[in-house]
């Protein structure tokens, strides 16, 4: 066999090392996030005053749907898989991912499904203009063509998930260094290993709704056309049976992130770790029985709403232990505060907020006074941008000298992130007051009231945006050099940063282990 290897463009097509995939997962969620980005700018630009501004109705529900489909398919999901496929090999000592072939074809799906879920925007009767969560019969009986593309977008994109899960199960179980045993894995390992079960428990009830649509669309069933004896409110039920687990799928890893970042810059070991473990554990398993707190208003009886309000108010539980023990991992620790810290703490702090608002909507009696207003909006968007976004953000400056070599710069790093959080803040905040006043979500248009607190969020908006292209900038630079990185990057940390608690592999890999 030819020793062979790619070089220039053919390498990254054809790429089975863990490095390279995961290098082409975290460009491929950036390229995404920027996207989806200038999609939510276009959403601002439009609210920024009342009255119709500057793109019709049913384009601005287009860059609705978009926006959402493409922040949390395209960008925060393939963000954490990238950062799996980088870290977890080396955290465990495994010399690559289990499946190296698999890893090359569930990424190279990816840009294909994006190109094909973008491109219906420029189809004829326009894209879809559903919202993310595309309930039927807005998505059946009333969706233009370009609907029946996205269905076999969201298919693939579904498909490259379950790939990777499968990949990341069968990497952690199988091919840890000898004596680490599952207890002695780090935390993102562990909550890497709990998201992928829940991915492959999901993704097929979102392929299920996805083609009950795609027959009730092309081939005259009518699971959901209540004309037809169906019932609009079971796509509900089988789509948030999907889409509340995804949420937790999307927020799990950051937690391990965050449990990883928080005890390096406190020099301290992490407070908790089993209780940790196992609050992630509960957090993924109270996740599959709350699904119905989205729907609240449809009309479930008495009973239902009770059952659904205690079982989500019970996730507050092993969330509000993950938020002790990193409190506690800093208490009395001797902390500095670098740019991944800072973000490790913005983190905690506004992910916390996101928290105490998901509290107030598993409340039913008060969800009906939420429901469905700007009130939702700046809750999940305070759970997945200062909570999954930030964490992806703090990785990136914590693991880019082990990745690339060279350090980022302090100064640009600090400023990205004051930029960020002041102007993140200046965003959503005001939302909550726009959603307590009654405004609703989705609209182009709004009464005068919401004027003042509308203008200060797309100014944040703005702002927000900016700060991203921003840190572009910062990762060019920091990837075409900079200030050599050493063995020991973060001063004093007495090399907590990228070890395993446990003992080291018995050998590096590097050359074949001995025969005894």
């Amino acid at each position: 066999m030819s020793d062979h290897h790619p070089t220039g463009i053919m390498r990254w097509i054809k790429t089975t090392n863990h490095k390279d995939i995961g290098t082409l997962y975290l460009w491929f969620a950036f390229i995404m996030f920027l996207i989806g980005g200038s999609f939510a700018m276009v959403i601002r630009a439009e609210l920024l005053k009342p009255g119709m501004q500057i793109v019709d109705p049913l384009f601005f529900n287009s860059m609705t749907t978009m926006h959402g489909l493409i922040m949390v398919f395209g960008a925060v999901m393939p963000a954490m898989t990238g950062l799996a496929n980088w870290l977890i090999p080396m955290m465990i000592g495994a010399p690559d991912m289990a499946l190296p072939r698999m890893n090359n074809w569930s990424f190279w799906i990816l840009p294909f499904a994006a190109v094909m879920l973008v491109s219906t925007l420029f189809m004829e009767g326009g894209g879809p203009a559903f919202g993310w969560t595309f309930y039927a019969p807005l998505s059946t009986t009333f969706a233009p063509k370009s609907t029946d593309f996205f269905i076999f977008a969201i298919h693939m994109l579904g498909l490259s998930s379950i790939m990777g899960a499968i990949n990341i199960i069968a990497t952690i179980l199988n091919m840890r260094a000898p004596g680490m045993t599952l207890m002695k894995m780090p935390m993102f390992v562990w909550t890497w290993l709990i998201t992928a079960f829940l991915l492959i428990a999901v993704m097929p009830v979102l392929a299920g709704a996805v083609t009950m649509m795609l027959t009730d669309r092309n081939f005259g069933t009518n699971f959901f056309n209540a004309a037809g004896g169906g019932d609009p409110i079971l796509f509900q039920h089988v789509f948030w049976f999907f889409g509340h687990p995804e949420v937790y799928i999307m927020i799990l890893p950051a937690f391990g992130v965050v449990s990883m970042i928080i005890p390096t810059f406190s020099r301290k070991p992490l407070f908790g770790y089993a209780s940790m473990v196992y609050a992630t554990a509960a957090i993924a398993f109270l996740s599959f029985i709350v699904w119905a707190h989205h729907m609240f208003t449809v009309g479930m009886p008495v009973a239902g709403e009770l059952y659904f309000m205690y079982a989500t108010v019970m996730i507050a539980v092993p969330t509000a232990v993950k938020v002790f023990n990193w409190t506690a991992t800093m208490w009395r620790g001797s902390l500095t505060f670098e740019t991944p810290m800072l973000w490790a703490i913005a983190f905690v702090f506004l992910f916390t907020i996101g928290g105490f608002t998901g509290v107030m909507l598993g409340v039913g009696p008060a969800d009906f006074q939420y429901q469905d207003t700007y009130f939702v909006v700046a809750h999940f968007h305070y759970v997945l941008v200062t909570g999954a976004v930030f964490a992806i953000i703090a990785a990136f400056y914590y693991w880019v000298p082990k990745w690339t070599g060279h350090m980022y710069n302090e100064k640009l790093g600090k400023t990205h992130f004051w930029l960020s959080a002041i102007s993140v803040n200046v965003l959503f905040f005001p939302q909550h007051f726009l959603g307590l006043a009654g405004m609703p979500r989705r609209i182009p248009d709004y009464a005068l009231q919401f004027a003042d607190w509308n203008f200060v969020s797309s100014i944040g908006g703005f702002v927000f945006g900016a700060s991203q292209v921003f840190f572009l900038f910062i990762v060019i630079k920091t990837i075409r050099g900079g200030e050599k990185a050493t063995d020991q990057v973060w001063e004093g940390a007495e090399g907590l940063e990228w070890t395993i608690p446990s003992p080291a592999p018995y050998h590096t890999f590097e050359t074949a282990p001995e025969i005894k």
